[in-house]
């Protein structure tokens, strides 16, 4: 993709176009592995991206075959050693919340509707990266593996709140206690991606859906995907408050007086994001 922006000495590319915000991992020699400069980055971006009007729209991807290989465990993160030589109490915990947890947090927060172009095979931090965002493509040859628990350790990255949520109970133990590949057709089938195509497509199919995402309701769209989020978390009452709280700030927008306008005089409407 032509005109991209690098970041972090190229392992990041960055691009705004038409309404839409590109980030993509650029380090396929190590399956697109994710640095903390890199999560980091990326947090800025989503927030940067939230904030301007312009934007209208997120896609994440990654150059290469793979999507994301989890976390960089070959990354020394100089952790703060006891009287023991091992990390205190409670660093992983910190470590987790000032990391990866932020970076799933970005995604589900940023007010803009967030897609996932998943090239290839996403494992660890990177299936929860797709299964943040609020619509996921995948290439037919890609796949989802929590790996942590061939590694001796609990999946993390909020992967046990978003499979659960995502897949339902039993295929988010399935998922994460077997941690066998998932296949493309299979995350379809268990309402982890959106659509799938062959490869040579993917790019295509992605450009169309955030095209499709970027000339819509923005507002409307991002409290559309709020109310969903935390539509899980809440109960009834909070439920319908907080929609008709919702419908109350749309019905002010540029937007919704557009939409009502075109449909009375039988036209096409021409959203602006606002």
């Amino acid at each position: 993709m032509s005109g991209d922006t690098e970041l972090l000495g190229g392992e990041l590319l960055h691009r705004v176009e038409d309404g839409i915000c590109w980030i993509r991992l650029n380090r396929p020699d190590v399956a697109n592995a994710l640095r903390p400069e890199q999560r980091n980055t990326i947090i800025d971006l989503l927030r940067q991206a939230d904030e301007d009007p312009r934007i209208r729209v997120v896609v994440l991807g990654a150059v290469g075959r793979h999507f994301c290989g989890g976390a960089d465990l070959r990354v020394d993160r100089a952790e703060p050693e006891g009287d023991d030589g091992k990390p205190p109490p409670g660093m992983v915990m910190k470590m987790l919340g000032y990391g990866v947890h932020r970076l799933v947090a970005a995604i589900m927060d940023c007010q803009k509707p967030v897609l996932a172009s998943v090239n290839g095979t996403a494992a660890g931090i990177g299936v929860q990266i797709a299964l943040a965002s609020d619509l996921v493509l995948m290439a037919e040859e890609a796949s989802f593996i929590e790996v942590f628990v061939s590694r001796g350790i609990v999946a993390d990255g909020g992967a046990s709140y978003l499979l659960a949520r995502v897949a339902g109970l039993q295929r988010a133990k399935e998922i994460m206690m077997l941690g066998d590949r998932i296949g493309a057709q299979k995350a379809r089938d268990y309402g982890l991606a959106t659509v799938v195509v062959p490869r040579s497509e993917l790019e295509a199919a992605t450009l169309e859906m955030a095209t499709r995402l970027a000339n819509g309701p923005t507002v409307a769209l991002g409290l559309m995907k709020r109310l969903l989020n935390r539509s899980l978390d809440v109960d009834r009452t909070a439920a319908f408050f907080e929609e008709s709280a919702a419908q109350e700030v749309t019905m002010t927008s540029r937007d919704a007086q557009e939409g009502v306008a075109a449909f009375v005089e039988g036209r096409t409407t021409r959203f602006e994001g606002r």
